[in-house]
């Protein structure tokens, strides 16, 4: 996956139903999916290494500084 500085990333607020792909409190990258995001849902990139819809309502946006930002996308 090509990294850029558009990604967007979001913080997990809730992985219930999802405990195996989705740890609470971590970050992820979402893709952009605009379907999903009319059906209220967040196209990311979960623990397995794919990405898969999750509801937005168990994300929160977040906006960290230009060299913390490469630093979580290099991981």
């Amino acid at each position: 996956m090509a990294k850029t500085s558009n990604e967007q990333l979001v913080i997990c607020l809730d992985n219930e139903g999802y405990a195996a792909a989705l740890e609470r409190r971590k970050i992820y990258v979402v893709l952009p999916d605009d379907e999903a995001d009319k059906r209220g849902l967040l196209r990311v990139i979960d623990e397995s290494g794919e990405d898969y819809l999750y509801p937005k309502s168990s994300f929160s946006p977040v906006t960290l500084p230009d060299a913390l930002k490469k630093a979580v996308l290099a991981t």
